[in-house]
């Protein structure tokens, strides 16, 4: 994250993977991650942290509060629906972004179909990166919010009562 959060502001650590990125687009994305400012996540702290295979990024998943799992579409022998099917295991799975150099529409209608959150073109433009992260952080937020909603709504009908709270 470039700049600092302000003083007395909790800081909130968003935890990125990336698996299987050559060596260009991997420093690419962690130039973006330094210089970058994440005008939508005010108050967070941006870690990358990078895989180079499949096999080791199984080991990191469901670790370490993971948010985001940003995935070159080609990983040797794999690719990134064995990543996908991995994380499909998790209780509350990382979301998913798919990057290729050969980004097309076949990619990215397969991707969202299968569940990925989106697709990003490489070479990384960082004003993409920035809005593509920043939007898979706040849609992950806003399903668990709605999850805590929904559970809160179980609990109070499940204790006989006859109202239903409302959450906000």
């Amino acid at each position: 994250m470039k700049g600092n959060p302000k003083k007395g502001n909790e800081i909130n650590q968003i935890k990125v993977l990336s698996v299987g990125l050559g060596h260009e687009d991997s420093s690419g994305l962690a130039a973006i991650f330094t210089r970058s400012e994440w005008p939508s996540c005010p108050d967070s702290e941006w870690k990358l942290q990078t895989s180079a295979s499949l096999p080791s990024a199984v080991s990191v998943l469901g670790h370490d509060g993971l948010q985001i799992v940003v995935c070159e579409k080609n990983l040797g022998k794999d690719s990134w629906r064995d990543l996908l099917d991995q994380m499909c295991l998790l209780p509350d799975p990382p979301s998913l972004i798919v990057t290729s150099r050969l980004a097309d529409e076949y990619l990215w209608a397969e991707a969202l179909n299968l569940g990925a959150y989106d697709v990003l073109a490489a070479p990384f433009e960082p004003a993409e990166v920035v809005r593509v992260l920043s939007s898979a952080w706040l849609h992950r937020q806003h399903r668990k919010e709605l999850t805590a909603s929904k559970s809160m709504r179980r609990a109070v009908s499940n204790n006989g009562s006859s109202y239903v709270v409302a959450a906000g």
